[in-house]
Formats: C-alpha cells, sequence, structure tokens
C-alpha cells in the first residue's frame, strides 16, 4: 500500500465544482497528470489537449440511485443505504446511522430477521450477512418494489464531508444511462463526474474515441476501506472491438474511473483479449494482479487506506503513486467525489508540452 499521509479534512471537496462560484461548470476542478514519476499541474478543461488522436477512453454508463432511505428498527432511526441488487430479487443493504451531516457510521448489532420500516409501508427483512467479512452488508427483502421506493422516497447517499444534500441530478455523469430494471450504482462513479457534453465533443473532434461499459457500484466502506465486494458488470461486444483494435494499433486504453478498469479488466482474458461479457465479477485489481488491458487512468483522489490506490499501483507503480500525492497533498488538491482529478498516463508519453500547466 502506498505511503501517503493522512488526507487534511480541510482538502474534502463539500460542494460540487459548479457551485463554487458563478459561472463554473463541473470541468472547474484540477487535473493532476503523472507520467511514471514526473508530475504537472493543469485544469481539467485542458484534458484534450492532453491527450492523443487514437486514445481510447473507457468509460462507466452505470446511472446513480437515490439510494439512501430514512427507516426505523423498533423506535430507533436508521438510515438504509441499498448497495446491489441480487439476481434473486433481494437487495445488499447497510444500515447506518442518522446524524443530520450525511451518515458517517455503519449501525452494528442488528440480527437478522429484524425488520425494517421504510416510507409508504415498505418492510425490509434483514436476512444473512453478504459475505464472510462481516455484517456490514447483509441481503435483505422488501416487501414491495426498491426501484419505485428510492425513486419516491430516496436521495443520494452523501457522507459528512459534504455541506448539504444535493438532488440526484449533481450525482449523474455525462455518461449515464436511463436505470433499466431498477439497477445502476449506489454511489457515483465519480471520475466522470468533471466530463460536460461540450468537453465530451472536443474531445471527440479532436480523434478522441470512447467505448461504453457498465460496473454497477456498491456501497463503499467509509471506516474500513475493504476491497469491494461483487459488483454487477457488463462490457458489450461493440467496446470489446473497441479495446482490442486500440490494442493491436498501439493505441492508449485510458479508464475513467476505478470502475471502468474493474470492468474491462474482468472481460480480459489471461492473453490481454477483451471479449464481450455480463454478470458478476469478485475482481480485485492489485499489483501482484497486474492491468492486462488499461495503460492509463482518470481517477480521483483516494484516502490513504483506500483499496483503490492498489489498483493505481497496479497501473503506474508505487513510486509513481506515492509522487504524485505528495504533489496532491503539496499542492492543496481537493479530495473525495466533488474533487479534483489524477491523470495517469504511460512514463513514455512525451507529448502535451502545448498544454500550459495551470495550478489554479
Amino acid at each position: 500500500m502506498t505511503t501517503v499521509v493522512r488526507v487534511p479534512e480541510e482538502l474534502s471537496a463539500r460542494v460540487p465544482a459548479e457551485q463554487r462560484g458563478p459561472g463554473l461548470e463541473r470541468d472547474a476542478v484540477r487535473l493532476l497528470v503523472s507520467r511514471g514519476t514526473a508530475v504537472s499541474h493543469h485544469a481539467f478543461a485542458e484534458l484534450p489537449c492532453l491527450l492523443r488522436a487514437g486514445d481510447l477512453l473507457v468509460v462507466n454508463t452505470s446511472p446513480t440511485l437515490a439510494a439512501a432511505v430514512d427507516g426505523r428498527v423498533g423506535h430507533a432511526r436508521v438510515v438504509v443505504h441499498f448497495s446491489t441488487r441480487g439476481d434473486d430479487g433481494r437487495w445488499a443493504v447497510e444500515l447506518r446511522e442518522p446524524n443530520g451531516n450525511g451518515t458517517t457510521r455503519a449501525r452494528a448489532g442488528t440480527p437478522a430477521g429484524s425488520e425494517v420500516r421504510l416510507p409508504g409501508g415498505v418492510r425490509l427483512v434483514l436476512e444473512e450477512p453478504l459475505s464472510a467479512r462481516g455484517e456490514r452488508l447483509r441481503w435483505a427483502r422488501a416487501s414491495a418494489d426498491v426501484g419505485g421506493l428510492l425513486r419516491e422516497h430516496g436521495r443520494p447517499i452523501r457522507y459528512s464531508y459534504t455541506e448539504r444534500d444535493q438532488p440526484l441530478s449533481v450525482y449523474q455523469t455525462v455518461f449515464a444511462l436511463p436505470p433499466a430494471d431498477g439497477a445502476g450504482s449506489a454511489e457515483m462513479p465519480s471520475a466522470a463526474r468533471p466530463f460536460t457534453a461540450r468537453l465530451v465533443a472536443e474531445l471527440v473532434s479532436r480523434g478522441v474515441q470512447f467505448a461504453p461499459v457498465t460496473l454497477h457500484t456498491g456501497v463503499s466502506s467509509a471506516e474500513a476501506h475493504e476491497p469491494p465486494y461483487a459488483e454487477r458488470f457488463a462490457v458489450p461486444e461493440a467496446s470489446a472491438r473497441l479495446i482490442n483494435n486500440a490494442k493491436a494499433g498501439d493505441r492508449r486504453v485510458i479508464a475513467v474511473g476505478t470502475t471502468a478498469v474493474r470492468a474491462v479488466e474482468s472481460a480480459a482474458g489471461d492473453d490481454g483479449v477483451v471479449r464481450a461479457a455480463e454478470g458478476w465479477t469478485e475482481l480485485v485489481v492489485t499489483p501482484e494482479r497486474g492491468v492486462r488491458v488499461v495503460d492509463g487512468l482518470v481517477t480521483g483522489l483516494h484516502e490513504p487506506e483506500a483499496s483503490h490506490l492498489l489498483m493505481l499501483e497496479a497501473v503506474a507503480g508505487r513510486a509513481a503513486v506515492d509522487r504524485s500525492y505528495e504533489e496532491a497533498l503539496r499542492g492543496l488538491y481537493l479530495w473525495h467525489e466533488f474533487g479534483d482529478v489524477h491523470l495517469v498516463l504511460p512514463e513514455e508519453s512525451p507529448h502535451a508540452e502545448h498544454c500550459e500547466s495551470n495550478s489554479r
């Protein structure tokens, strides 16, 4: 694991970029670019001149759900985070303690068979833990359609480092497709948040291509930072073909977000060929496993304990991750889903000198 020190509280992004001043858009965040241990500072809007014609961006099309719902267990108030829908209709859920500033502490000691009362008369019965790791996530069976419950009574999951609740639209990326059969992500695939339609159009005009994949993210652990649980993913045939053609042409495949890495690497064989696939993935990308497809990564800045840093080490190497995070701390970059962005490129990339550095 990287040697990144604790992130100061004042570096938490408390509101989205477009709410920090008049005339700002989502892309008004900073972009830390690392090529090996070489680091440069830019505005995210400079991304088109930092990429090459022929680069392929792999993007996650999963929409974000309004996955937090208030409820009661007995006389106690709880917040239910709906994480992942199982194939049998059950949902993996997490119970958390409400505190008025987001939900920051998982609720322990609620046994199987407990009933959670939800708005609209919906009842949720807790069943067995999702895995042997512990009881933070539990399978549960609802008495009514969860999709309808979330649409009517849900709100986006947020944590106490943010300033206030935000509308669901704030948590949707430009790549998100409408929810199908109630499926989506419990928490936003946030690396794609700074992309705007205008920026995507500029990238396309410069010859950058896009390959859509889907990975529905579950609830992350704000305390334990454990590796992700099994998540549903899909890599369509057309995207697999685009990725394989890029690799065959010695063009770079750059994933937008750790979720896109997990999806595409789950569809890659030992030979590095990506094949159309869908289902559940339990893949955790580590330096020992390495990456077979991805050459670069657009990602947020992660807490020192987060398992996502192992994925960054798999892509860029330990020295590069340590160096870039030292620079992020020194440069007062903002963390979390509304924060600044990190572009990891291969060390040999010599271009983009015409992009003027911007350390605003």
